[in-house]
């Protein structure tokens, strides 16, 4: 036992430590060379947006009464999983609760990509089913659901791109993404959560995706190690602002890699976050957590909770920092 406990300690580390040492926050070309639109384009109709079905609609949905063929297990990460193939031949990849009891990742990551998608930053298309059946060598069951995202034939995965080192550090959109992921108290800012995509939507025009996935580690407390995620008690009781310091916002966030916010958010990059995200009416949040299969009730107490901290951020400034809520 107490060798499986020395080998165990390690590979966690492993897995949550990211590393120790701040590393620079440098952009890698010119602010007036960075095409923004790689990373953000401005809706041109806000409360237009379909946060039920998402940018790619309800067609590309998965069907919950289908059966799925098993392709192979997941590889890697803390959740289980399995990637599966559909009567149409489209393949998904399924991010399933965890088997040690913790909040499942899928509906949080499912709320988060939709409610980006919506402000203008690119997302994959991804889906939630509570269960759905999957049918391999031993026959049909029914299994635990979760996040589903499809393989699109549109998206060529080009590996992951670096918070520190990119095109857009220190431009609005980059700052302003940082300032949502904290306002839904996401502590998973690590580089592997990030894919460069290609997107091919027609004819021989080819774009360049800079996008956030994998955002499973959020709506509850934030941390260094194992943080709780999804939880409303933690994610009501933690604070977003404390105050502003030399010009910069400081935030009430305890996961990894501060360098990425310590002294360089602006109260102007966090009023440009928030006044996006105030642009989503309620029934676009009720929307977005109904994707995410959550029970109204207790969307209810997450919403009411983020439209407390997108009002701190939209106020900030006004005063003396605004209060630390």
């Amino acid at each position: 036992m107490g060798r499986l406990l020395m080998l165990t300690v390690p590979a966690l580390l492993a897995m949550y430590v990211p590393t120790c040492v701040p590393r620079a926050v440098l952009p890698t070309v010119p602010p007036d060379q960075a095409r923004i639109e790689e990373l953000w384009q401005r809706p041109a109709d806000l409360e237009a947006q379909d946060l039920l079905h998402g940018p790619w609609g309800p067609e590309r949905a998965p069907d919950p009464d289908a059966t799925y063929q098993f392709v192979e297990a997941k590889r890697g990460g803390v959740n289980p999983g399995m990637t599966v193939r559909d009567a149409d031949g489209r393949q998904w990849k399924v991010k399933q609760p965890a088997t040690d009891g913790r909040i499942a990742e899928g509906p949080i990551e499912v709320v988060l990509s939709r409610v980006l998608s919506a402000v203008g930053y690119h997302q994959p298309p991804v889906y939630y089913l509570r269960d759905f059946t999957v049918k391999d060598k031993a026959g049909p069951r029914r299994v635990p659901g979760g996040r589903f995202r499809l393989v699109d034939a549109s998206l060529d995965d080009r590996g992951e791109w670096s918070w520190h080192r990119n095109p857009f550090v220190g431009t609005r959109p980059y700052q302003g993404l940082l300032v949502i992921l904290l306002l839904f108290n996401s502590s998973d800012l690590k580089n592997s959560n990030n894919t460069l995509y290609e997107y091919r939507g027609g004819g021989d025009r080819v774009e360049r995706w800079y996008v956030v996935r994998d955002l499973g580690t959020a709506l509850g407390g934030t941390g260094r190690i194992t943080p709780e995620r999804g939880s409303i008690d933690l994610f009501e009781r933690d604070g977003f602002i404390e105050g502003i310091e030399d010009g910069f916002v400081k935030f009430e966030y305890h996961g990894w890699h501060q360098e990425l916010i310590d002294r360089r958010i602006t109260p102007a990059d966090v009023r440009w976050a928030s006044e996006l995200l105030a642009g989503l009416t309620v029934t676009q949040w009720r929307e977005a957590f109904s994707a995410g299969g959550y029970e109204p009730k207790l969307a209810e107490r997450f919403i009411d909770r983020l439209q407390t901290k997108i009002h701190q951020g939209v106020t900030l400034g006004a005063g003396n920092g605004g209060p630390a809520s």
